[in-house]
């Protein structure tokens, strides 16, 4: 492996950081809209208002699931904490949006499912990968990786 491993590890998780890192900040925008009325969001009244009129169960319940797997999911996803569990809640969040609320049509111009669909894939790339080396889960949880699947880093040197 050597040093080419190396230097690929490094570009894999540089990788990984840039692609949670931008959905983490669309995450932060779109939630933060829908539960506190940021960057020109209607705040969370409106969301339950607007859920509730395309026929969502629960509307405050809803409203309160999706707004906070984008807010705190997004955080989550930009320091690499909890990343599969925020990346997975981002997903289905996504999935949702894409077919109840986007269904209609595929291309963004048209209002389609274009956007929320490739966020809920990269998500779900995000889940099937893991965070990459620069995450908070990797300083908090690493020794707990040889224990549960992949050996530590330790025990495969």
């Amino acid at each position: 492996m050597g040093t080419q491993g190396t230097i690929q590890d490094t570009l894999t998780s540089t990788g990984l950081l840039i692609a949670r890192s931008m959905v983490g900040v669309v995450g932060i925008y779109h939630g933060g809209q829908k539960l506190f009325g940021l960057f020109g969001g209607g705040g969370f009244s409106s969301t339950v208002e607007a859920m509730g009129g395309m026929g969502m169960p629960l509307p405050t319940l809803s409203a309160a699931a999706a707004g906070s797997a984008e807010f705190f999911g997004g955080i989550a996803l930009i320091l690499g904490l909890l990343t599969r569990f925020a990346g997975a809640n981002l997903a289905f969040t996504m999935l949702v949006a894409s077919f109840a609320v986007h269904g209609g049509a595929f291309g963004a111009q048209n209002g389609g499912m274009e956007y929320p669909l490739t966020l809920a894939m990269v998500s779900l790339a995000i889940v099937l990968t893991g965070p990459g080396e620069f995450a908070l889960d990797r300083v908090l949880f690493g020794k707990l990786r040889g224990r549960f699947g992949a050996p530590s880093p330790e025990l495969a040197a």
